[in-house]
């Protein structure tokens, strides 16, 4: 019997100083939609999220509170969970970085680097940015700033303990050379690239003087520097330290899914840490872009948050998910605004998508009893489009791959929806039923055969549309153990179609009502 392929994916861990926006919010719909589609082609996925709590900034966010650190940091998580949980993420773990499990997994795994004799103590000055809880070169500011907080930076001298990261600069080329897909897209890897080659220097992994934070074991007045700590979420999450079964079972990870802002440290840093330690490294690194408004990057520092839930909870979690995956390409930079939100929502999901499935539901409700009998199937997809189906879909997978799912909605709706709803404005099912209850009941069997592909198509993007679609007819294959393929494996009812959707007076609730 063939072993099922596993597939471990992780996002970044993020802050809990505040709550997430939608910058943070559009990295998890990516991972997901790349997780759901890893289920769909039958891999057993592990895909891991969760907060980085060992920073000053917590620590301070605390005390400004009147809570002990834990308290609030557990407190964060919930209120974490509760959004990605709103917005339909569906992740398998989530890691605090407060948790035993990942001080002891960070421990054993820094003593053990320390052991292999790539930390040494000496003293480190040089310009700090509270914002990112490192160091920046000269080179690395703006004006004195930090470039991704906009603040100035602060000088900073400290006794330290170093991570002898330049001992590794030929392995880490010798390693991009021979994974050249490690990086992801290929304008990340020329970054990391250039900085290897030219400013691989030592790393201060270490801090004085804080109460809040990971234990240097071999010098206990330390604590662990949150950048190295929390990069080590990744392996103590699923068992290092703890359990190496499970930790053997999981690691390496296929891909870690992060912004391209904090690229260097995953594709440089990580990976000779790893090497430091004889542990494998991750598979790929998948630097996305940023959420803009108005040219500004949204972040807490500059004041400009919308928070998910302003948008969920107005209209719906698949219409957020809709709007970020296919206006801001994700290897990119996309821009969000309300207006653009409105214009988007109406004529591609209350017009189109919402509208077609609307119309046909309604349709042989009001006019067949809900029940379609003795109509035959064409080829899915060959009577409306050049393109048929089973390339489509291997289309959308190609896109899936890359992680460029704008394009792959793109495809979906001009491909599939576009000539689906060219079709029913052709053949005018709604005056045909009128002169020709036979013809119109074929041309309604047809677009329901539309429906469905649409329906699979849509599962790792809007996954409660993608259902809705669905198990509003009797179609024979079960939701959950549909696959990209079965679209043409299993076309069509054959002779016999129902309509199962709930109705108030004749009529499906809307997908998508439009906004007035």
């Amino acid at each position: 019997m063939a072993k099922t392929p596993r597939y471990f994916i992780t996002t970044a861990i993020d802050y809990p100083n505040s709550r997430p926006h939608i910058g943070t919010a559009f990295e998890k719909l990516g991972a997901d939609v790349q997780a759901r589609y890893r289920r769909m082609e039958g891999y057993d996925v592990h895909f891991l999220m969760g907060n980085d709590e060992n920073t000053v900034k917590v620590a301070r966010k605390a005390a400004e509170l009147g809570k002990p650190p834990k308290e609030y940091c557990d407190d964060m998580a919930r209120q974490f969970q509760d959004v990605w949980r709103a917005l339909d993420i569906s992740f398998d773990e989530f890691i605090q970085t407060s948790e035993p499990r990942h001080h002891a997994g960070c421990q054993k795994f820094i003593q053990k680097v320390y052991d292999a004799g790539y930390i040494y103590k000496g003293s480190y000055e040089g310009w700090y940015c509270d914002g990112c809880e490192s160091f920046k070169t000269e080179k690395d500011l703006v004006n004195g700033n930090c470039p991704v907080h906009g603040t100035p930076a602060a000088r900073r001298s400290e006794p330290c303990h170093y991570f002898a990261l330049s001992k590794f600069q030929d392995k880490l080329i010798a390693f991009y050379e021979e994974y050249p897909d490690f990086i992801q897209p290929e304008s990340r890897r020329n970054e990391v690239m250039t900085l290897v080659q030219t400013e691989l220097r030592d790393v201060n992994i270490t801090r004085l003087g804080q109460e809040w934070g990971i234990r240097v074991p071999f010098d206990p007045d330390f604590t662990i520097w949150v950048w190295f700590d929390a990069l080590l979420n990744y392996i103590t999450a699923i068992g290092y330290g703890g359990d190496e079964e499970r930790f053997k079972k999981w690691w390496p990870a296929e891909m870690h899914v992060i912004g391209k802002d904090i690229t260097r440290f995953h594709c440089a840093l990580w990976p000779a840490m790893l090497m430091a330690a004889e542990l494998d490294t991750p598979k790929r690194v998948f630097g996305h872009g940023f959420v803009y408004m108005k040219g500004e990057k949204i972040s807490k520092t500059l004041g400009n948050i919308v928070e998910p839930m302003d948008i969920i909870t107005k209209f719906s979690a698949d219409a957020f998910r809709y709007y970020f995956l296919r206006e801001c390409p994700f290897p990119g930079d996309g821009d969000f605004s309300w207006q653009r939100f409105e214009q988007l929502y109406n004529a591609d999901l209350a017009n189109n998508l919402g509208n077609l499935y609307s119309r046909v539901i309604t349709l042989v409700t009001k006019n067949y009893g809900g029940h379609l009998e003795g109509t035959s199937v064409a080829k899915a997809g060959v009577i409306y489009t050049e393109v048929d189906t089973e390339t489509t879909v291997k289309q959308v997978q190609e896109h899936f791959e890359a992680c460029q799912y704008n394009q792959a909605l793109e495809r979906i709706w001009r491909q599939v929806l576009d000539p689906a709803n060219q079709y029913a404005d052709k053949k005018e099912p709604w005056k045909l039923v009128k002169t020709d209850l036979a013809a119109a009941k074929q041309v309604l069997h047809d677009l329901v055969e539309q429906l469905r592909i649409v329906s699979i198509l849509l599962k790792p993007f809007l996954p409660r549309t993608g259902k809705t679609i669905y198990e509003s007819f009797n179609f024979k294959q079960r939701w959950d153990e549909v696959r990209h393929e079965d679209v043409w494996v299993h076309p069509g009812l054959g002779e016999d179609l129902r309509i199962l959707a709930e109705l108030e007076n004749g009529k499906v609730k809307p997908l998508f009502p439009r906004i007035a």
